[in-house]
């Protein structure tokens, strides 16, 4: 294990750090947004411009790096979002603010691109799946411990948003200073969204659907917990609890869907996590243990259902399109994650945040319809027919998927990035 990480130590630490204030400042955004009095229009469209800006930066980033370098891009990057991040505090107005998060998720998504590309090049095929899987921890555990760091400070006064762009400055030293082999080139995002739903509706359907409900909670949640009559270590807790539960549920339930039909865990993972949706608005903010309880369980059930999508769209794709694939369906929970914050606005908007849940209990239900349906239109994939499960990191970009082990570039490969002839995917029965 220590040889596996020595090479690579200094990269997973800046994806510590600065993970550690993504974590920080994506709880703090949306408390101070209420203190400032945004309305819940306001605090939806924050959440979406950061994910407008996520998915802009996966695309237009790969063209500043080959202009400029990796080290100068990411460099510029990690200054103009710690510029960013103190902006905030000086003009808390709800325009500015939405210009701000686009801003901060477009360098987000070339910060992350940068590390995930470096640790590509940095990692050979023996010790790749080892150092993904401390890779995909580091990034649970430091959003977990970033969540629960705006207990040091008021989040209505400035210092919250200084250790934020502390954390992100801190960021390009251990990555600036690395002495390990230059960073592997881009890849070119590429998107062919009707081939994907060619083979398979299913994934699309839980990629777009996990968009939903986690853009619209990462943007809402800790106003639902504060509007509850819960103060801000206890919002900090619950959105650590809920991260959490993902984190330890996305491998058991994984595993079960390499053994059996995928689309049974996915409509299982459905069902129970309309069933954690109900929990949390009904008895979520009666007490301090139900918020916790609830709240990671409902964790286990929404960020798993990503992972189980992409996994059941490869297992229909041929090996040499996983990266592809897998980047098309990150690309369509990001279009989810831009709609989701909206949506859920709106809905909170009219009858309040206590039935945030209830947006998310929506979105499962129809999915779990349309999967069951597709159920009894497609046989299931055979057993040696099946792609390996992999848990996902929180924060990816397509960059993640070349260093994944399952991808091609891992068994030294090279990965086609022109257009290429199509070929008809498997027809329904």
């Amino acid at each position: 294990m220590t040889s596996s990480i020595r090479p690579v130590a200094a990269l997973l630490a800046g994806v510590a750090v600065l993970v550690l204030g993504n974590g920080l400042v994506g709880v703090l955004i949306p408390i101070r947004a209420s203190i400032e009095r945004f309305s819940a229009w306001d605090i939806g469209l924050l959440g979406a411009g950061y994910y407008v800006g996520f998915t802009l930066g996966c695309f237009l980033v790969p063209l500043a790096i080959k202009r400029s370098g990796h080290i100068r891009a990411f460099a510029a990057l990690a200054a103009i979002a710690s510029a960013t991040v103190l902006l905030h505090s000086l003009f808390p107005t709800p325009l500015v603010w939405i210009s701000l998060r686009i801003v901060m998720g477009f360098c987000l998504a070339g910060l992350y691109m940068v590390i995930e590309s470096w640790l590509n090049a940095s990692v050979s095929s023996e010790n790749r799946g080892r150092v993904f899987s401390i890779y995909v921890v580091i990034n649970h555990s430091a959003l977990v411990f970033g969540q629960l760091l705006i207990n040091l400070a008021d989040p209505a006064a400035f210092p919250l948003f200084a250790v934020v762009a502390i954390l992100l400055s801190l960021g390009l030293v251990p990555v600036t200073l690395s002495s390990q082999t230059g960073p592997a080139p881009i890849t070119k995002v590429r998107l062919r969204p009707m081939y994907l739903i060619r083979i398979s509706p299913v994934g699309v359907a839980g990629a777009f659907a996990s968009g939903l409900v986690n853009g619209a909670f990462w943007s809402l949640a800790p106003l639902f917990a504060q509007r509850g009559g819960h103060d801000v270590a206890m919002t900090a807790f619950f959105m650590s609890a809920v991260v959490l539960g993902g984190a330890l549920c996305q491998w058991p339930l994984g595993r079960a869907s390499d053994k059996v039909d995928r689309r049974r865990i996915i409509l299982l993972t459905l069902a129970c996590g309309a069933v954690a949706s109900v929990l949390l608005t009904f008895f979520g903010r009666q007490g301090e243990w139900q918020l916790l309880l609830f709240g990671a369980t409902y964790g286990a059930f929404a960020f798993s259902l990503n992972g189980l999508s992409v996994a059941h769209t490869n297992d229909h794709a041929a090996p040499e399109d996983f990266v592809e694939v897998s980047s098309g369906l990150l690309m369509t929970f990001g279009i989810g994650a831009v709609l989701g914050p909206l949506l859920a606005s709106l809905i909170t908007g009219f009858v309040g945040f206590r039935y945030l849940f209830l947006f998310a209990a929506g979105v499962y239900v129809a999915t779990a319809a349309f999967v069951w349906y597709r159920m009894t239109r497609r046989d299931p994939v055979a057993p040696a027919d099946k792609d390996a499960y992999k848990a996902d990191a929180p924060t990816a970009t397509p960059e993640k998927f070349n260093f994944d082990p399952r991808s091609d570039v891992a068994a030294g490969n090279t990965v086609e990035t022109t257009p290429t002839v199509e070929t008809a995917p498997t027809a329904d029965k």
